[in-house]
């Protein structure tokens, strides 16, 4: 009886925590941004991870609270660490960029959380890992050129962009100009500024 009693008691806790989550993203449509912060946290309180995330964004962009960057990668790693994938972005994110290069284990956590969004199919984890991979100390093209072709697979016009780039100078791939171009001209097709100019 004690264990039926727990299990409704659970079932009750997450079922508010939708509601309050819910609540909260009709407030923030209708435009009373404190109110929908005041729900998202009052569900984040109770552990519901989509409403620390929408914390988290709260804080990151000022609405219905003060902005606080701290305070929004504190609700972001908690949403990450129950595997929701955006969060593990944002929070990824929020590490590679606040830490000190000297912070490896840090910097691990970044890439590891980056890459399990990536995994899940966040685009913006797959284009940032792409950029990132690319561009770092020691890049690692083939690595990179991955990432960008999961997010240019997405939809993501920047990403294709980046891809034709690589097929251009050989970045991760042998060099192929008629590659590039067939990624450059998807790239501006969706409207991209970068490959329009390329075309030209």
């Amino acid at each position: 009886l004690e264990e039926a009693a727990f299990q409704l008691q659970q079932i009750f806790r997450i079922d508010i925590s939708i509601a309050l989550n819910i609540l909260g993203i009709e407030s923030m449509r209708a435009g009373h941004c404190r109110v929908g912060y005041t729900c998202f946290k009052l569900a984040a309180d109770r552990g519901y991870s989509k409403a620390q995330f929408n914390v988290g964004l709260c804080y990151e962009h000022g609405r219905g609270t003060e902005k606080d960057l701290e305070k929004a990668a504190f609700y972001y790693q908690h949403a990450a660490s129950s595997c929701h994938p955006m969060a593990q972005y944002r929070y990824g994110r929020y590490l590679l960029q606040h830490s000190s290069g000297k912070d490896w284990d840090s910097h691990q956590r970044a890439l590891t959380l980056l890459e399990q969004a990536a995994m899940a199919g966040i685009t913006e984890a797959q284009a940032y890992l792409g950029v990132f991979y690319m561009r770092g100390l020691q890049p690692q093209e083939k690595r990179g050129l991955r990432y960008l072709l999961l997010a240019a697979n997405s939809g993501d016009a920047q990403s294709r962009y980046h891809v034709g780039v690589c097929y251009e100078q050989g970045l991760g791939v042998q060099r192929n100009l008629p590659e590039a171009l067939r990624h450059y001209r998807q790239s501006a097709a969706a409207g991209n500024r970068h490959a329009q100019e390329r075309l030209r």
